[in-house]
């Protein structure tokens, strides 16, 4: 499991409260946006579907700082929590399962937080969360000119298996698929720590 306790960025389940801010950034990550209806049937409806936010973390809300020892302090701390609102979302993503099979659904980052590792947390968020409802991989589509993308998907074990000729709407790009081998195995979760302990290392605080 994930301790978010002392990283600038949390992930957790979206929620229908979670749809609107997440249509701002829909629109603008993808020219094949999904609707805030999509987002309202997945999370009511589809049983299979996982979806997730990241939101910036508060800095005075650690786990270093020494709990209230005083119940006054306490019920002030409690009350503090919640009068502060939660931080924007700065990118989420989902996947489906079918079978043994965890298929990503959608992966997004707002366009002022990109490059700063919320797209890695969020693959990494849906890896554990894939393996501990039982998946035997993860697959996904991408299109075959986003490089950055396909760089960081092989960065935590997927490869190319396939392609699906002119699959995107827009402008009839081909989309590669891409696979990972199984994450439940003891080599892939080697790996997997590896590079989720180094990337959790530079998202710290």
């Amino acid at each position: 499991m994930i301790d978010y306790s002392n990283l600038l960025f949390r992930v957790e389940p979206m929620t229908l409260q979670d749809i609107s801010p997440v249509m701002e950034i829909e629109d603008v990550a993808f020219s094949l946006p999904w609707s805030a209806r999509a987002y309202d049937y997945e999370l009511r409806y589809n049983e299979m579907a996982y979806y997730f936010v990241a939101r910036q973390q508060y800095r005075d809300v650690q786990s270093n700082v020494p709990a209230p020892r005083l119940w006054w302090q306490r019920l002030f701390a409690l009350r503090r929590l919640k009068l502060i609102p939660p931080k924007p979302i700065v990118g989420y993503a989902g996947f489906w399962v079918m079978v043994d099979e965890a298929h990503i659904s959608t992966l997004a980052t707002h366009p002022q937080w990109r490059r700063q590792g919320i797209a890695e947390l969020l693959i990494i968020a849906m890896l554990e969360r894939a393996a501990e409802i039982g998946a035997r991989l993860m697959t996904l589509e991408v299109r075959v000119s986003n490089v950055d993308a396909q760089a960081l998907y092989r960065k935590y074990g997927f490869d190319v298996v396939g392609r699906r000729p002119q699959y995107y709407s827009d402008n009839r790009e081909d989309a590669l698929i891409m696979t990972t081998p199984s994450i439940a195995s003891a080599e892939y979760q080697r790996v997997f720590q590896e590079r989720k302990t180094a990337r959790l290392a530079l998202l710290s605080r």
